[in-house]
């Protein structure tokens, strides 16, 4: 059986008063962290700049972003064996994100959530807590 190819995404961590931004998507109440896939041609941080603005209205500078970690779990949805690699940037901006017509609802999430969220971006929440930048 041959290795299915790993989704390549990348996403952003904007953390506020120990809170991260996460989202859900229109009529699913999973919780993801905003970001997509990683189009060809593009950088991983380019991705992640290009998704926030895409899903939360963020307009945010690629070479602003810092890369924190990066997640290899078990694709949400996708076949056994599928793997997502999302690499995370935090995020740093003063403007309010705001839903886009891809996004139903915007969360600040801790650990407490933790069971809402897909693989991954429970990965994200255990990191960030283990960093002590949110609870």
């Amino acid at each position: 059986m041959s290795q299915l190819p790993a989704l390549l995404v990348a996403a952003i961590a904007l953390v506020r008063d120990r809170r991260v931004l996460m989202v859900t998507a229109r009529d699913r109440d999973v919780h993801y962290m905003p970001g997509g896939k990683i189009d060809r041609g593009e950088s991983a941080a380019e991705a992640a700049a290009r998704e926030a603005f895409e899903e939360v209205a963020l307009e945010l500078d690629p070479d602003g972003l810092v890369e924190l970690f990066e997640v290899v779990v078990q694709a949400h949805g996708e076949p056994e064996g599928r793997l997502v690699r999302m690499r995370v940037f935090r995020a740093e901006t003063d403007a309010a994100p705001a839903a886009s017509a891809e996004v139903g609802e915007l969360h600040w999430v801790t650990t407490a959530d933790v069971d809402r969220c897909p693989p991954a971006g429970a990965e994200v929440l255990r990191r960030l807590a283990a960093s002590g930048v949110i609870d």
